[in-house]
């Protein structure tokens, strides 16, 4: 990411707007952007600070407020629920707007996932009763050792090795 220009220059195209340059003849002279300049004057004007913004994605999220509400709606729902639904039940209910990408990193930072059902099993029907799986809060169990079924070692002989 790129860093932000330094408080000198700020200062001396402020100043040179000050003396009487349009935004256009400073950004032309100091080498910027026209909207630069433009934006600089006006942070000066009505703040009086030419300090940069912090750049990068906001720390907080919307759906920090909201917290307790959206993991009550995980926990106390017997069906499963959809991020979707849940973007749904925040615009009915609390009247915020969140798309389903901002309810998904609301998950994400906290560490729950789904999960789609039992270790080892697919994800297709196979005769078990229930639904599918829920909102979990700690990670997918690991399985106790890798599958090793496409090794030829476990399905050939030793003496019909070819090597």
């Amino acid at each position: 990411m790129a860093r932000a220009l330094s408080l000198d220059l700020r200062k001396r195209v402020v100043d040179a707007i000050d003396a009487g340059l349009s935004t256009r003849e400073a950004a032309r002279r100091f080498s910027i952007g026209i909207s630069t300049s433009g934006a600089w004057y006006r942070a000066w004007r009505s703040n009086g600070s030419l300090e940069p913004g912090r750049q990068g994605k906001p720390r907080i999220s919307k759906l920090d407020a909201h917290k307790a509400f959206i993991l009550a709606l995980v926990d106390t729902d017997d069906r499963d629920i959809t991020l979707a639904e849940i973007a749904a039940y925040l615009e009915s209910e609390r009247g915020v707007k969140a798309s389903v990408t901002t309810v998904d990193a609301f998950f994400a930072k906290r560490g729950i996932t789904y999960k789609k059902d039992g270790a080892r099993r697919r994800a297709a029907t196979s005769g078990r009763s229930g639904g599918a799986g829920r909102m979990v809060r700690r990670a997918a169990r690991s399985r106790s050792r890798p599958s090793d079924l496409h090794r030829r070692s476990r399905w050939l002989s030793p003496s019909s090795r070819p090597f």
